[in-house]
């Protein structure tokens, strides 16, 4: 039990099994022939890793899918940074760049849509254009997109996974050069309670035991 919410401990390989298993008869509600799913959680949460462990057992299985990390469609540095490098208000509503992402991503996997995607747009490090090429998504193929509080945007997400930390957890595993970020993710909490929004919920407390509910 965590908060009231009763999980079942699994290891990362059988629930990338499980949630390959179950795209594999994900029908998206509004037409389109692919599938969008929401790997939410922290960066100390690791989402990414989920979502690349799913999409090669994806990949055993036959059925494409595409991997876009959240972190590769942050808005410039002059915008994100724009009243202080530690501003909590900016870095909860202003450092994805989400028309970039409705007009690159997720626009294109509209039903009618092209499947042709941009996987990612903006190096935060160098602050500039990737310039990476477009990628064409066959009808079928899922995308699995993470990334922090992903689901305050509105994103027509068909399938969504949380992965969830304690607060002393998230503490202990966030660099403490990014510890300012923490009131965001109380605050996240707060107001889109991840835990009761999404279709699956994972701890990954202990990265080497993580449990769910799906």
């Amino acid at each position: 039990m965590m908060g009231g919410v009763r999980l079942e401990a699994i290891t990362w390989e059988r629930l990338g099994d499980l949630l390959a298993d179950r795209l594999l008869d994900l029908k998206p509600d509004d037409g389109s022939p692919w599938p969008r799913i929401a790997f939410d959680g922290a960066p100390a949460a690791r989402p990414g890793d989920l979502a690349q462990r799913v999409s090669e057992a994806l990949r055993i299985r036959g059925r494409p899918s595409l991997v876009v990390g959240a972190a590769d469609f942050l808005r410039p540095a002059s915008l994100r940074f724009e009243y202080g490098h530690r501003d909590i208000e900016a870095y909860y509503d202003g450092w994805l760049d989400t028309g970039a992402l409705w007009r690159e991503v997720f626009g294109p996997l509209e039903a009618g849509g092209s499947g042709r995607v941009l996987p990612d747009l903006w190096d935060p490090l160098t602050d500039r254009a990737t310039r990476s090429p477009y990628a064409q998504l066959p009808p079928g193929g899922a995308l699995l997109l993470h990334g922090p509080l992903l689901l305050r945007h509105w994103f027509p997400f068909d399938l969504t996974v949380h992965l969830l930390l304690s607060p002393g957890a998230l503490r202990r595993r966030t660099p403490e050069s990014e510890h300012w970020t923490l009131p965001a993710y109380e605050r996240y909490e707060a107001e889109v309670d991840p835990v009761a929004a999404v279709d699956i919920l994972v701890r990954a407390d202990d990265p080497r035991h993580p449990a769910w509910r799906g």
